[in-house]
């Protein structure tokens, strides 16, 4: 991650990729907080999978490592909005062709050319895969799709609710307080979500879920939401069409 927390010209891209996200669409955060997030929860993911003697593509198809395989889920995770600084259309496929000088040089000291090559086509698998209509051909692409889901605590939905956004995606967004992500014991992975609201439950259902399925993950993954506290957390006062 040092050449990622040094190179200037990926922050400013972060930037521009939330000057449209937030201030030209009303969308939730894709810059470097979210982006880091994501990288982190993917890692985590990908740690307890292989705890549990899950093994990842990249060491099943090519023999390479387990510490390749967390290259390869923290670059995804790093590049995988990248192409939001263009539009939301399509981002995932222009997220592939501004990442591929990053990967080149952050890549080319550390890899032969062949083993380059092979890290460049899982990340950009990976990066691909996040979006829906994308498939998923591999574990670690499965685990950014699903990483990238779970930064849905309350924070990310903030900034568009408080411009006036008010829909059940920022609604849903803000009744989420916490998510947790723990090793299971009947499942690899336990997602623990707690919720203000039961308005929650449209993040979960619509797209948490959504994101598990044909994942590749499916059958790793349990998930349990919960409303805390004794009352529900009001969040707006009316809606009005």
């Amino acid at each position: 991650m040092g050449l990622v927390n040094k190179d200037v010209r990926l922050k400013t891209f972060w930037k521009c990729s939330n000057v449209m996200a937030i201030d030209r669409m009303g969308y939730t955060d894709h810059g470097p907080i979210h982006v880091k997030i994501v990288a982190n929860i993917a890692l985590k993911l990908l740690r307890i999978l292989v705890s549990k003697g899950v093994v990842p593509s990249v060491v099943k198809d090519y023999n390479l490592s387990i510490e390749d395989a967390e290259v390869i889920v923290v670059l995804a995770s790093v590049f995988h909005d990248l192409g939001m600084i263009i539009g939301r259309d399509q981002h995932e496929e222009h997220s592939l062709l501004l990442a591929l000088d990053f990967l080149q040089r952050y890549l080319n000291s550390i890899y032969t050319e062949e083993e380059r090559a092979m890290i460049i086509s899982e990340v950009l698998q990976a990066m691909l895969a996040h979006h829906l209509q994308q498939q998923v051909l591999t574990l670690e692409a499965g685990i950014v799709r699903i990483a990238d889901s779970l930064d849905m605590e309350q924070g990310r939905a903030r900034i568009p609710f408080e411009a006036g956004k008010v829909d059940i995606h920022s609604v849903s967004a803000l009744s989420i307080e916490k998510v947790e992500i723990l090793e299971g014991s009947k499942k690899p992975i336990v997602i623990k979500i707690k919720m203000l609201n039961s308005a929650g439950i449209f993040q979960i259902d619509e797209l948490l879920k959504a994101k598990i399925q044909n994942s590749r993950l499916e059958k790793y993954v349990h998930v349990i939401a919960e409303i805390v506290g004794e009352k529900e957390r009001k969040i707006i006062d009316k809606f009005e069409i």
